[in-house]
This record gives structure tokens, sequence and C-alpha cells, in this order.
């Protein structure tokens, strides 16, 4: 390590899509039947369990190498179910003698998917936390809310963070567009907000934004004056995206940050360890090792991998 690191604090933060962490029992009045012991996926205690120790692996995977190795400062988690399910990744599974204190998101979201922020709070002192809500258009179905959270890091400067999956594409990229273009502007109005009260405040937008770099939603979100700090980021396994597609690899996870916080980016990359991929055998190479395809469990992580971005204070 070299002497300009080891004067300076680096903060970890992760992003990560956890490709249906759910639970094995039902939430009242949520779709999550495709996620339960009678169901064509026997979603059961064991392998429920096997998923959250699996995201605990790929969680600590994140935290480096070597004799620089270090747990994460702060992840943004999507695609989790419920409260049960963060306090068992937080104080049950392999990740239990981290310390990470967590909020997350209550949406209205059909399935009962969340969105959530573990971090650490001998690096992340909490101030306050709040969900915003996104109106869906006329025949759309609630989507999740974005997670807003603010605390002090150690150089004693307000990070405001916030979490988001948008829409997906299931029903076409063109269809659901204006949908996905509704939650950029409501996480831009927040941002409005913040600057002013403070117009160099110091900004993180992060999660599963369900389009690439160049379409509408993120083109919107630049324009805002947000830097995307995960543009062209790569794994140094090959993988070329966190996300791949029909043989295609590409990004639908972005971490994205006001200019003010850009200045202090170290690096971004993605994770891409060994363990995290399996061959793609259809269209060559690898892709992520991810829980199911189709009914069959292969015992994997997610369809999606990490992204890591590391910032000096």
């Amino acid at each position: 390590m070299s002497l300009s690191l080891l004067l300076v604090s680096l903060f970890t933060f992760v992003e990560l899509n956890c490709e249906n962490l759910f639970d094995y029992q039902h939430d009242e009045g949520f779709n999550d039947y495709e996620y339960l012991p009678k169901a064509a996926k026997k979603w059961d205690k064991n392998r429920y369990w096997n998923k959250l120790n699996n995201i605990a692996r790929e969680l600590v995977a994140c935290g480096d190498e070597g004799e620089g190795w270090t747990l994460p400062d702060m992840i943004a988690l999507t695609e989790v179910e419920n409260d049960s399910v963060l306090h068992d990744l937080t104080r049950r599974s392999l990740l239990r003698n981290a310390g990470y204190e967590y909020v997350m998101t209550h949406s209205a979201d059909e399935r009962g998917i969340d969105v959530a922020l573990l971090y650490s709070p001998f690096s992340f002192r909490l101030l306050g936390q709040y969900a915003l809500r996104v109106v869906p258009p006329e025949g759309k179905h609630a989507t999740r809310d974005i997670l807003y959270a603010k605390g002090l890091v150690l150089s004693g400067d307000t990070l405001h963070v916030m979490v988001v999956h948008a829409p997906s594409r299931v029903d076409g990229e063109r269809a659901t567009r204006p949908y996905r273009l509704r939650v950029a502007e409501r996480v831009a109005d927040a941002i409005d907000s913040l600057r002013c009260h403070d117009p160099h405040a110091r900004v993180l937008v992060a999660g599963d934004f369900n389009d690439y770099d160049g379409d509408s939603a993120l083109v919107r979100l630049c324009s805002r004056q947000l830097v995307s700090v995960s543009q062209g980021a790569k794994g140094k396994n090959g993988a070329k995206g966190t996300y791949k597609f029909r043989g295609k690899w590409g990004s639908l996870d972005h971490i994205l940050v006001s200019e003010a916080l850009a200045d202090w980016l170290h690096d971004c990359r993605i994770v891409d360890e060994p363990f995290l991929l399996e061959d793609d055998e259809k269209y060559g190479g690898k892709q992520p090792l991810r829980n199911f395809k189709g009914p069959k469990w292969k015992r994997g992580f997610s369809d999606h991998l990490p992204l890591v971005a590391r910032f000096k204070w």
C-alpha cells in the first residue's frame, strides 16, 4: 500500500441487487407466493439460509483482499423483502459479528420487495432517514420507495445517501421508460431541495436503475450535476458490467455522486471473484452465478454483481 493511502481514510461503499432475497414466510397483502415452501422453487428454511450466507460471503468479498482487506463501511441493497430478512442478515448470518446497523423502506410494491442501507456505526453516524414515495403512472403498480439517509462520516462532513430500485423492463423498455423517468425526477427534486440548504452537499445515489448508461433516466440525473462514478467500471475476472443479458455485459446498477463528492473518489470497480461466476454455456465466457435458473436451484448468489466505490475522507 502506498504512503498516500496510509495518510487518508478510505470509505468503502457497496451496491448490490440481491436477486429476490425473500424469507420463507408469507407476508399478508403481498404477492410473495413464489418464495414459499410449497411453491415450485421449494423455498424453505435451508434454501433461505443458504442464500443469506451466500449474500454475506459476497459482501465480505467486497472489502478488497490481502493486507488491505476491511469490511465495507456502507452497503446499499435492493430486492430485500422485509425487516426480518435484514435482521437475519445482520444478526444471524455470517455477517453477525460485523456490527452493521440498517435502515430500510416499507414500500407498496406488490411483491413486497424493498431497499435497504447497511452501515458501520464506527464510520457513519446516522442523523436521519425517511422514504420517498413515487406516485405511479395511471394503470401501473406501485414501485419501490426511494430510501434517503443522512449522517456524519469520519471527516465530520455530512453524507446524503439515496438507494433506488427503479421499475423493471418486464413490460418492455419503451412502455416502462416513463415510470423510470418519474423515479429519476423524484431523486432530482430531492437533491434540489438539499442544495437549497447546502449548495455543496455531498450526495450519493445508488441502486438498480433498470437502465444503462446513456438511457433517459441516467441522462436526466447526470444533467442535474450528478457524476456517474461507476460508468465504465469493470471486474478483474472478465466482468464488463454488473449484469449479463443474452450474452452481453451491461450495468443496470449505478453509483452517482454530486460533484462535491466526486472529488473524493478513489476508485470504483465491479467485484467478480471466481466464486461469484459460472460458465455461460449458451453465449460463452462467464456470467453471474445466480440462485435459480428457472425452477432449478443452483445454490448461487445473484444475477447481479456488486459495485464497489471507495472514497477518501
